[in-house]
C-alpha cells in the first residue's frame, strides 16, 4: 500500500466546504461520506476529511482556530501557472479568499495563497522541474 495523507479539517458548513473543495479540483469519495464528514480526494494519496465541529470534537478537545489564524498552509501542486490562476478564481467564486499574501513569480515557480471558507490556508502553486533544475 502507497503511504498516503488525510488531513483532516473543521467546517462550519459541510455542504459549502464541499462545494468549494470539488470547484477547486478535489473529487468527493462519497464512500467516506455522511452528514457530518467528507472525504476530498486532491491525488491518489491527498485526502482531505472535512469534517463538521461537532465530527471534529470527537477527535480533540484542542480548540478551533479562529478564521484568521494559520496554523499550517497546504499547497497545491497545479500543472501550469493558468490552472494556478483558475484554482484561484473558483476558490473566490465558492467563498474563499485569494492573495493572502503577495503572488509569488520566479520564472520556474508561480504560486498564490488562499483561503477556503473557513480560513484554512492553501497555496496554488505551479513549478518548471526543468527550468527549476537549471536553477541549480
Amino acid at each position: 500500500m502507497n503511504r498516503s495523507i488525510f488531513i483532516s479539517l473543521p467546517v462550519t458548513d459541510l455542504k459549502a466546504s464541499i462545494a468549494f473543495y470539488e470547484a477547486i479540483g478535489f473529487e468527493n469519495n462519497t464512500r467516506f461520506a455522511d452528514d457530518i464528514a467528507a472525504c476530498l480526494v486532491w491525488s491518489d494519496t491527498i485526502s482531505f476529511m472535512l469534517l463538521t465541529h461537532e465530527k471534529w470534537r470527537s477527535f480533540t478537545c484542542r480548540p478551533i482556530p479562529p478564521v484568521t489564524s494559520s496554523e499550517v498552509m497546504l499547497s497545491l501542486s497545479c500543472d501550469s501557472r493558468e490552472a494556478v490562476d483558475a484554482l484561484c478564481d473558483a476558490a473566490t467564486a465558492h467563498g474563499g479568499t485569494v492573495d493572502i499574501n503577495p503572488m509569488a513569480d520566479h520564472g520556474f515557480m508561480y504560486t498564490r495563497d488562499l483561503t477556503d471558507p473557513d480560513g484554512h490556508a492553501l497555496g496554488a502553486m505551479w513549478i518548471d522541474m526543468a527550468a527549476m533544475a537549471d536553477q541549480g
